[in-house]
């Protein structure tokens, strides 16, 4: 059994796949690559097929009709082998000395007392023309190189949430899940980032810069108006986490407060995009959201309404609305936001 399954989705990634998995092989053969072609009408497919003949007990291919970004991953797990599973994106890489690391710590954890359910590593945005590289890292929010439980975490500012790019867990804790992310839907990384968590007791943090997350292709998911163009697709991806939300009772206070100011963070990222179109329909739409949550759980409605960020999403008429995009630039500086 290998001890890392790591999925690449795949749609028209022709021209910048190949970095993405060189820079996968040095983990040898320890690392099972799963390429997934979903439905791509360039030489994606091709060169999934030729990495799989080249490197036949690291590499295989799996093609799929087109089912977006969240059906490739579904495929990802289905497919995985190894004990832990990653999603690396086909325009992004890992960096090899991390990914070293990565892997003698996997291999040495699984050797231990304890089952381990998630692993952290910290990541790059590597945004393009940026002169400096804004890394995502987690050293004052968790205990460095042990295994630790939520009750164990630190302070979380708002800038500083789990995203797919820093997440290994355990292959069998995401099926044990249930975990299905919806077809032909952008924005799903946050459900990968957020669905499984109630099912996490066990973790492990690793201060290495290890995933590199690519920023700047005009037509990427992340960039603002691109994300303004999908807006219901990230309202639906929005509601399903009110609903993850709203089936787990949360015995464990330190999940409670991480599961309610993730949510939090996504609904205040929907309401200020509706915000920033301008326009009667996405101000309807904004409303109905919030109406969504309130009818479906009035506690966390009143809750989201009531942070800090709910309250400057929600001030009334054009001169609130100035003000909450205004607030919205300065978590966009900070944080790193789209």
């Amino acid at each position: 059994m290998k001890l890392l399954s790591i999925a690449i989705p795949c749609y028209n990634s022709e021209a910048y796949m190949e970095k993405c998995v060189e820079s996968l092989l040095a983990g040898g053969e320890d690392v099972e690559i799963l390429i997934v072609d979903d439905g791509s009408s360039d030489r994606t497919a091709q060169i999934a097929d030729d990495y799989a003949e080249k490197y036949p007990s690291i590499i295989r291919a799996i093609h799929q009709e087109n089912g977006g970004h969240g059906e490739a991953v579904n495929a990802g797990i289905r497919n995985a082998t190894g004990l832990y599973f990653k999603v690396v994106d086909s325009d992004d890489w890992v960096n090899k000395e991390a990914y070293e690391k990565i892997l003698s710590t996997l291999e040495r954890l699984i050797r231990g007392p304890k089952t381990v359910d998630l692993l952290i590593s910290n990541f790059v945005y590597e945004k393009q023309g940026a002169a400096r590289k804004k890394v995502m890292q987690y050293r004052h929010c968790f205990p460095k190189e042990q295994i630790f439980g939520w009750n164990d975490i630190r302070h979380m500012p708002k800038g500083k949430y789990l995203l797919m790019h820093s997440l290994i867990y355990r292959t069998e804790l995401l099926r044990e899940s249930g975990m299905e992310l919806p077809k032909h839907t952008f924005y799903v990384d946050n459900l990968f980032a957020y669905e499984p968590l109630p099912y996490v007791e066990n973790m492990y943090y690793l201060d290495v810069n290890f995933y590199r997350y690519f920023i700047g292709r005009s037509d990427q998911s992340v960039n603002e108006k691109v994300m303004i163009g999908r807006i219901d697709q990230q309202i639906k991806v929005n509601k399903l986490m009110v609903d993850v939300y709203n089936k787990n009772n949360f015995t464990n206070k330190g999940l409670r407060k991480y599961m309610f100011s993730y949510l939090d963070i996504i609904t205040t990222i929907s309401s200020i995009l509706l915000i920033r179109a301008d326009t009667q329909e996405a101000l309807d739409k904004k409303k109905e959201l919030l109406e969504y949550i309130r009818m479906e759980n009035r506690g966390l409605y009143s809750k989201l309404r009531h942070s800090l960020f709910g309250r400057v999403m929600n001030l009334p008429g054009k001169g609130g609305r100035k003000v909450s995009v205004a607030a919205y630039k300065i978590t966009q500086k900070f944080y790193g936001f789209n």
